[in-house]
């Protein structure tokens, strides 16, 4: 979810679904070590996004603790890590989902970032690096043992990447070897699949990534879902686009106030060329816009595409 749970997503989602807790993109510890301005831009907290958990990731211990206490300082309600990412790029740092197979330094770092902050810290963590092991068990164990508040488990293996099918009978085994709070990830969708996946699993939450890409109205029904609700109205063509050119003004504001220089309209652009398509996906002629769209560079060509869009598709 790199580059798409930035602040303008998640205040969106919260305004249309209002879930129950939001994570951030992904924080490179090394990034903060080393001042990169346009990772701590990620660390900035809108009131209206709250409760938020800053997700940190990294393979030092006293870097991810140094990590963790500056995190805390713009005001998170949580600290979590990431220990599921499986992108080669991190896990050759020795971060993400690398950890998995060193369950030392693991619970190290952990263990490190507990004593670092006041907040609450919660882990994110795969089955396991591959089919050999499911190592999830024993690391949560030692997560709760050093600390961690939550544990959730994305019910895949790393080497799978997002290959195949979420095993979630992982998350009812998992639920079985630690007492804190648990969530259960993986091919959630619907309403229908949250709804299941708490009752053949017995997690105590549900998190959603992919599915909630420039829909937030699937994130709210399946929130409806968990509460007992019904599903709210299917959005219509008109709001999907009035929704997409807010994300656009939100990203250009949230890049207006990083110190990268630069453009910050041609960045909030750029930054959301893949997902400003995805809110008329599915709508007659939607494949041709999309092509149209990846080539807009201001905030004027997108909205006059969609907005010409939406007129000739209204309903």
């Amino acid at each position: 979810m790199e580059d798409v749970t930035a602040q303008p997503m998640r205040r969106i989602a919260k305004r249309i679904a209002n879930p129950g807790l939001m994570v951030t993109e992904f924080v490179s510890a090394m990034a903060i070590h080393y001042g990169a301005k346009k990772t701590y831009k990620k660390l900035r907290v809108h009131a209206d996004e709250r409760p938020l958990s800053i997700q940190i990731f990294g393979g030092d211990a006293a870097i991810m603790a140094e990590t963790a206490r500056v995190a805390e300082s713009f005001g998170p309600d949580v600290i979590d890590i990431n220990m599921g990412c499986w992108v080669p790029k991190v896990c050759k740092t020795g971060a993400g989902a690398a950890l998995l197979k060193d369950p030392d330094i693991a619970e190290e770092i952990v263990r490190s970032v507990v004593n670092a902050v006041s907040v609450p810290v919660t882990v994110k963590v795969r089955a396991g690096w591959d089919y050999s092991l499911f190592a999830a068990p024993d690391l949560a164990r030692r997560f709760q043992d050093a600390g961690a508040r939550m544990i959730t488990l994305h019910a895949r293996f790393a080497k799978q990447g997002y290959e195949g099918q979420a095993d979630w009978d992982l998350i009812r085994q998992l639920r079985e070897s630690v007492s804190v709070p648990l969530v259960g990830n993986g091919d959630v969708k619907t309403a229908e699949d949250a709804i299941r996946m708490r009752a053949e699993t017995g997690c105590d939450g549900v998190m959603v990534g992919r599915a909630a890409i420039s829909n937030p109205w699937r994130l709210r029904d399946i929130q409806r879902g968990l509460q007992g609700l019904q599903p709210g109205p299917a959005p219509t063509i008109r709001e999907r686009i009035e929704t997409a050119l807010e994300h656009l003004r939100l990203q250009i504001e949230y890049e207006a106030t990083s110190d990268e220089g630069g453009d910050p309209e041609f960045r909030a652009c750029r930054e959301l060329r893949g997902q400003i398509p995805i809110y008329i996906k599915g709508e007659m002629g939607a494949s041709v816009l999309r092509d149209q769209l990846t080539k807009c560079s201001t905030y004027a060509e997108y909205e006059d595409l969609l907005l010409g869009f939406g007129a000739a598709n209204h309903r």
